[in-house]
């Protein structure tokens, strides 16, 4: 901790604390994740390995930056550039929402994102706007790769679906997957966008059946022609659903251009590997349709002032969930 002075406490979770800092050497703000070590014979948790691993092999402008890593007493610290915001603070400010041109340049920031990851093939595994970190002029970049896992060649092998946060994760995750793809982050990144166009969470499940029965209201009970293989997925036959027909998207999403609904219906696919790639998301017509997505001077800012929240003005202590640093 030489290097750094603690300037303030951002919060606290399940994972540890994170304060606010500054490097003495720089004068560079940041924010250091503090993460105990319960029992010191068993080292360094997995999720803070998972966490390392990937960020230390990420260097993107819509990444967050790992700046350093160093043990602490009787934890391990991880230093990231400091971001005083996340996108679920933005989507739900009463007084600024966003407006179209803005969700597209968030949109567009987010796939960016997602398409360096998975071009690594890196599954972040936990996309959601709480983990869309906003800096002081704007910029979004992803944060939070405690559930990221590299995507392994072999097709038997198997992963966790204890992954991702309830309200953006895949059917084939609710289903008990253990074999599924990358396409676990392009249904959240549909989810997300959703959510930016209603305000909303799409889809607000309050435990795991009551989520997927929300899912399957919406786009129809899915069969092998919909979904080849659903049938044999792990939990498929430990619950039985009404038969649903799907709904439109005009109730799903009311109130938006025709053009964003058929990009959020890319997304929302039972089919994974139908699932449009973030590569192919940025050239949609989506983006190039009016209003022209917004240009970094025209996205919210983190309020400045007295209880402002960006770094170069005075503030007491910040209340931003711990989870924006994993």
């Amino acid at each position: 901790m030489e290097k750094y002075t603690i300037t303030g406490r951002i919060g606290e979770g399940a994972h540890g604390i994170v304060l606010k800092g500054r490097c003495l050497e720089t004068g560079e703000i940041v924010a250091i994740k503090k993460v105990p070590l319960k029992k010191l014979d068993n080292g360094i948790p997995c999720s803070v390995l998972r966490e390392i691993k990937a960020l230390q092999q990420l260097n993107h402008e819509n990444v967050v930056k790992l700046l350093d890593v160093f043990p602490y007493g009787s934890s391990v610290a991880l230093v990231f550039e400091y971001m005083p915001t996340d996108l679920s603070v933005l989507l739900y400010d009463p007084d600024e929402p966003l407006k179209e041109a803005q969700i597209k340049a968030y949109m567009s920031m987010l796939l960016k994102g997602v398409d360096y990851c998975h071009s690594l093939r890196i599954m972040h595994r936990d996309l959601k706007p709480a983990n869309l970190l906003i800096s002081c002029t704007g910029w979004l970049k992803i944060a939070d790769f405690g559930l990221a896992c590299l995507l392994d060649n072999n097709p038997d092998k198997q992963y966790s679906h204890q992954v991702a946060t309830r309200w953006y994760r895949a059917p084939e995750l609710l289903y008990g997957a253990r074999h599924y793809n990358q396409g676990v982050d392009l249904w959240a990144v549909g989810c997300i966008f959703g959510e930016m166009l209603n305000c909303f969470p799409l889809f607000r499940g309050d435990n795991d059946i009551e989520q997927l029965s929300l899912v399957l209201r919406a786009l129809g009970t899915p069969d092998e022609q919909s979904w080849p293989g659903v049938t044999e997925l792990p939990d498929y036959k430990k619950i039985s659903f009404p038969e649903y027909s799907a709904i439109p998207l005009e109730q799903l999403v009311p109130d938006v251009s025709n053009i964003a609904r058929d990009f959020l219906s890319k997304f929302l696919v039972y089919d994974s590997d139908k699932r449009i790639q973030a590569a192919e998301a940025l050239e949609h017509e989506y983006f190039y349709s009016l209003p022209l997505q917004s240009c970094p001077c025209d996205l919210p800012k983190p309020k400045v002032g007295k209880h402002g929240l960006c770094p170069n003005i005075p503030s007491p202590e910040l209340h931003i969930p711990v989870s924006n640093f994993g």
